[in-house]
């Protein structure tokens, strides 16, 4: 498994990313938020495999006028056929690395309710449910957590 920074517009990211709003909007028809997308995302890691690309991840910072800076959780996505081998998590604990590494104290993501798997690896990881935060809506087919960094 090699863990890179990658360029969400390059053709590998793009290919992952169609399947991965697909697969979001699958599960979650209303709420297209939980992929992750190429747009202003901080940081965009992707999860190679050998040659395969197998999974991506993105992350960015957040600095309100009124409140601490946090980092924002842009979207998981791992390849059904990849999944069960830890490289969610592996995305995770580096996308927390790099908020750390900024002296980021918190960080903050929203998933889709029908996203089982994804929220029992944050709650695994240390997140716990919260109230809508930024721009983000109460919205029923959603699920807010955050979670503070240690440094």
């Amino acid at each position: 498994m090699q863990i890179v920074t990658l360029d969400p517009r390059s053709q590998a990211a793009q290919s992952l990313l169609a399947q991965s709003q697909a697969a979001a909007l699958s599960t979650e028809p209303q709420a297209g938020g939980a992929a992750p997308s190429a747009g202003a995302q901080e940081l965009f890691l992707g999860v190679w495999l050998a040659e395969w690309l197998a999974g991506c991840g993105a992350v960015r910072v957040v600095k309100d006028e009124d409140a601490e800076p946090y980092g924002e959780i842009k979207g998981m996505f791992v390849q059904p056929h990849f999944r069960g081998r830890g490289l969610s998590k592996a995305l995770m604990e580096q996308l927390e690395a790099h908020l750390r590494a900024q002296g980021i104290p918190l960080v903050r993501l929203e998933a889709g309710v029908h996203q089982a798997e994804a929220l029992s690896l944050y709650a695994r990881m240390g997140y716990d449910r919260r109230e809508p935060f930024g721009p983000h809506a109460p919205d029923p087919q959603l699920v807010f957590m955050e979670k503070r960094l240690s440094s």
